[in-house]
């Protein structure tokens, strides 16, 4: 297995921008569109303090707030290693459980040090569903913004393949390190995306082992690499990753925890792109060739690229969806498809 200190060396890094408070992070998130890192932004958090103390005080912590119900984690098989992925069948190798925090936390404890740990991995959680009160004494560093989610993620070392997703992102590293690499959105081709129905968390996800990428196989990957940007991330830090940035993840010690907070990036009666590209698959892609083409100038003229031609000949207060859409006209178009798709 490569390096990945070796195998990344001379990536570009991540910037890095100052920001003592919200209002201060909230004028930088307003001015780049790029990823950048805050270094010491979550610094004070209670989480991170008990993070400095160790994983059995930060165990201890947690639960003090954790709710009493079962929790969805990942767990791998031992000596399978760090790495979410498939196994050669293209199943999932891990398995998905639920069970008690004090339980989950048990058996993380009682692996600590040992060789060939199996993973476990709580992923994606809602703070204030599943901790009730830890955000309160954790507080998010951000202003407020509209339909804004924070969710935490638990677990032991662990290599989450390279993904994308929709709302921008904000990563606050609390206990352990973590590196990323990021790629930008143009880039999802050259990452080699996997299957859009068989993922591990929803999402397609690249199929490039950043530990010991086959070039023969993925060679496009070495024109990924160089867009690339990485980080790690130290107890305290933050991450901005922007709206359809590729990362790739990595928590480098033997307990970790990062919470993270999500806010969308278009109004929330827009439906999620994810789904028309899915709706594309079953209504365009294996149409013959010659329909496929009409299509794509269909999609042009009234999604892609739509100009004033598109409407004007057609009298205001008459042009229906071809409007810009309002909650209103959104709701009308979702209550159609929804009935269209249930023929």
């Amino acid at each position: 297995m490569a390096d990945p200190a070796e195998l990344f060396d001379g990536l570009r890094p991540v910037a890095e921008v100052a920001a003592t408070d919200a209002a201060a992070l909230d004028r930088a998130l307003a001015a780049s569109n790029e990823p950048f890192v805050v270094r010491g932004l979550v610094t004070n958090w209670p989480l991170v303090a008990a993070g400095r103390v160790g994983a059995a005080e930060t165990r201890a912590y947690l639960a003090r707030f954790a709710r009493d119900t079962d929790f969805t984690y990942a767990e791998g098989r031992r000596g399978a290693g760090e790495r979410i992925f498939y196994d050669a069948t293209m199943a999932m190798n891990h398995q998905s459980r639920r069970a008690r925090i004090a339980e989950i936390f048990a058996a993380m404890a009682a692996d600590e040090g040992a060789p060939d740990v199996p993973l476990r991995y709580i992923a994606s959680t809602d703070v204030p569903r599943f901790f009730p009160g830890l955000a309160e004494a954790n507080p998010a560093p951000l202003g407020a913004r509209d339909g804004m989610a924070a969710t935490i993620w638990i677990g032991t070392a662990t290599r989450v393949a390279a993904h994308c997703d929709a709302p921008d992102n904000l990563v606050c590293t609390a206990v352990g390190h973590r590196r990323f690499t990021l790629f930008p959105p143009d880039q999802f081709a050259n990452l080699y995306p996997g299957p859009l129905d068989n993922t591990p968390g929803g999402r397609a996800i690249s199929m490039v082992d950043f530990h010991a990428p086959d070039f023969a196989r993925f060679p496009k990957f070495r024109e990924a690499l160089r867009h690339a940007r990485t980080v790690v991330l130290a107890p305290g830090d933050a991450l901005r990753i922007p709206s359809q940035w590729w990362h790739h993840v990595e928590a480098l010690d033997r307990f970790n925890v990062m919470i993270n907070y999500w806010w969308p990036t278009r109004p929330s009666w827009l439906a999620d792109p994810h789904d028309a590209l899915l709706m594309a698959i079953l209504a365009l892609r294996d149409l013959p060739a010659a329909e496929r083409a009409h299509w794509r100038h269909v999609l042009d003229h009234y999604v892609f690229d739509p100009g004033e031609a598109v409407t004007a000949h057609i009298p205001e207060g008459a042009r229906g969806i071809l409007d810009p859409l309002t909650p209103e006209t959104a709701g009308q178009l979702r209550a159609y498809l929804l009935r269209q798709l249930s023929r």
